[in-house]
């Protein structure tokens, strides 16, 4: 993107949580820092958390299966949260959901706090709402996410298959906000990923200062109906 700055960034643990809020006029950067990582993300307004991500309508407007480069984020009024401008990764799951404790327990056991400390089995639905409700937000509120950096395969008889090796080391998407967007975020592992032992993958996450979209930005001119949710986005941001 022209004329950004990072503002400020933190490198997030693996399978830790982290959220902020994305102001218009400014950029979200995740970097899978080892390669193999995956951060899995929930976008709310940030002026009114009812208003969140909506998946059906984010895939079917733009006609697309997965999240790459030039794709919009919808939310469940039709506006545009957030637009991918920069990716080179090239392919991000929004079907799979995030891992829960039963998943956790069931293939590499337990290890709780008072045993490991920091460094116990974490799932991404706990650690999610960890994280929400620091926003005063309970699991009533919980919604659909984006599993950056992986990548899921469905066949023609409806299996998933999980494509390991697809974000590699240094690998990073940029989420520039179309207005002002809380973005909370789990980087515990895939749900699907096949590891053996629990999987803790650090992602770097950089605000960025960047320039207001036009109606001559890719993201807009991707498909018809993307532009008219910018025209909405704009009209709300009025």
């Amino acid at each position: 993107m022209k004329n950004e700055k990072i503002l400020c960034e933190q490198m997030i643990t693996g399978g830790w949580n982290y959220s902020r809020i994305v102001k218009r006029g400014q950029a979200l950067r995740l970097t899978d820092v080892d390669g193999g990582g995956n951060a899995s993300a929930m976008l709310f307004n940030a002026k009114n958390f009812t208003e969140r991500f909506n998946l059906g309508d984010t895939l079917k407007i733009q006609h697309i299966c997965r999240i790459a480069k030039n794709n919009c984020l919808y939310s469940d009024m039709g506006r545009i949260l957030m637009s991918v401008t920069e990716d080179s990764c090239g392919w991000h799951d929004p079907l799979c959901g995030c891992t829960h404790a039963d998943l956790i327990r069931e293939r590499f056991g337990v290890k709780d706090y008072q045993e490991a400390h920091n460094d116990f089995y974490r799932n991404g639905y706990d650690s999610l709402l960890v994280e929400m409700g620091k926003y005063g937000m309970t699991k009533r509120d919980f919604t659909e996410l984006v599993n950056f950096f992986s990548k899921v395969v469905v066949s023609s008889n409806g299996k998933m298959t999980f494509v390991s090796g697809n974000s590699k080391a240094g690998d990073f998407v940029t989420l520039r906000s179309e207005m002002d967007t809380l973005v909370v975020l789990d980087t515990g592992m895939h749900p699907l990923n096949p590891a053996t032992e629990y999987s803790r993958k650090p992602i770097l996450a950089q605000l960025l200062s960047c320039e207001l979209s036009t109606a001559e930005d890719p993201c807009f001119t991707g498909c018809p109906e993307n532009g008219r949710g910018f025209i909405n986005t704009a009209n709300y941001n009025l």
